[in-house]
């Protein structure tokens, strides 16, 4: 969606706010029919074929205000202020973060604002209490300081404390931050943080799954938090109590495969059991900004092993789906079998998945469709 299409825009917000569908449902639909806007040019029939009858109904007519929130989201798309342009990015799209095609649930459309090549980015997330400590808010400021400036973007949900903490530490340099909200992009959230989110967007980038118009909802957060995993490959605890959003992002994480860090605290600590509880399930223990490059530079820096020979299926002529098999495989799996790069093979599993030749599984994994 480089040039903007209005056809394709009505299309994919369509999509993405028919009432009861689920992301799930919205892929099956995009690998039947091929795109969003060849979803909508499908017989009722069609839809109803792929989707079931509450779901077809539901695709039969636009959701209400649909074609102000069209008119709304050209204009902003329109409107974006010198030095900060505007995109929505859809699955599909060659700008779409490779890492995040790796979550279990990519979102099917993100709305962006600003440098939109940070999405592809060497990323490391912070995350962290709203109710931070001083020596907490430190931390985090410091820690993203020197990740930035070692070449790391940080990923954060510019909510209060740690969040607004890491994004203020990193915007300096060139590595910048990413905010992921919980919200419309033409809305702030929290209000305090108005004048931080325009600077974001003018030296970093700020993303979000939701339509313009969309208030911050409690679902929202929990559900963002996938994206600020997603997109990054590795998550830092700064301080989190047991009961947080913070461990959510951790396990999300660790759910991708990625690293988890976290710092620890004092044992009297209401806001440091969180870091302490996920050092007991494995976290790494971080005391110094090191503690963090020498795991992530590493895991950059790692070659590929040599492929392993991986006989082909009889009859098979794709070697993706030939190195598939028939049972569920990891993308660490995949690339063993086939020597190729993570961001090669996302991209042609999305075209598989698209295609309905295959479907994604939880934990990172895909399997083919269909009879062997």
């Amino acid at each position: 969606m480089h040039d903007v299409d209005p056809g394709e825009v009505d299309a994919w917000l369509r999509l993405v706010t028919t009432p009861r569908l689920s992301r799930a449902a919205a892929r099956r639909l995009l690998a039947a029919f091929g795109s969003a806007e060849g979803i909508f040019a499908a017989s009722p029939a069609a839809r109803r074929a792929v989707a079931g009858e509450t779901l077809g109904a539901a695709l039969s007519r636009p959701p209400p205000s649909h074609a102000d929130l069209v008119a709304r989201t050209l204009d902003w798309l329109a409107a974006a202020p010198p030095g900060s342009p505007r995109a929505l990015i859809p699955l599909g799209d060659p700008r779409y973060p490779t890492l995040l095609l790796e979550a279990g649930d990519p979102p099917l459309l993100l709305h962006a604002e600003g440098r939109h090549h940070l999405l592809q980015a060497s990323a490391i997330a912070m995350v962290g209490s709203r109710h931070a400590t001083p020596q907490g808010l430190a931390h985090a400021t410091d820690f993203a300081r020197q990740l930035a400036a070692a070449g790391h973007t940080v990923v954060s949900g510019l909510a209060a404390g740690v969040d607004g903490a890491a994004h203020e530490g990193a915007l300096p340099h060139a590595a910048s931050t990413v905010a992921v909200v919980g919200t419309g992009l033409d809305l702030v959230y929290p209000r305090p943080h108005k004048a931080l989110a325009e600077r974001i967007r003018h030296d970093g980038l700020i993303v979000s799954e939701y339509p313009l118009g969309t208030e911050p909802r409690p679902t929202h957060f929990p559900q963002r938090n996938r994206i600020i995993a997603g997109l990054s490959r590795g998550t830092l605890v700064v301080e989190a109590a047991l009961a947080s959003g913070s461990l959510i992002t951790a396990r999300l994480a660790a759910d991708a495969g990625r690293e988890v860090f976290a710092i620890p605290g004092s044992i009297h600590s209401p806001q440091s059991r969180g870091c302490h509880a996920l050092l007991k399930q494995g976290a790494k223990l971080v005391e110094t900004v090191e503690d963090v490059l020498e795991e992530v530079d590493g895991f950059i820096r790692d070659p590929r092993p040599p492929a392993a020979a991986t006989p082909a299926l009889a009859g098979e002529s794709d070697p993706l789906l030939a190195a598939l098999g028939h049972d569920p495989v990891g993308l660490d799996t995949l690339a063993s079998r086939t020597g190729e790069t993570a961001q090669a093979l996302n991209a042609r599993l999305l075209e598989l998945e698209i295609e309905g030749r295959i479907a994604r599984l939880p934990g990172q994994r895909f399997q083919r469709v269909g009879s062997p």
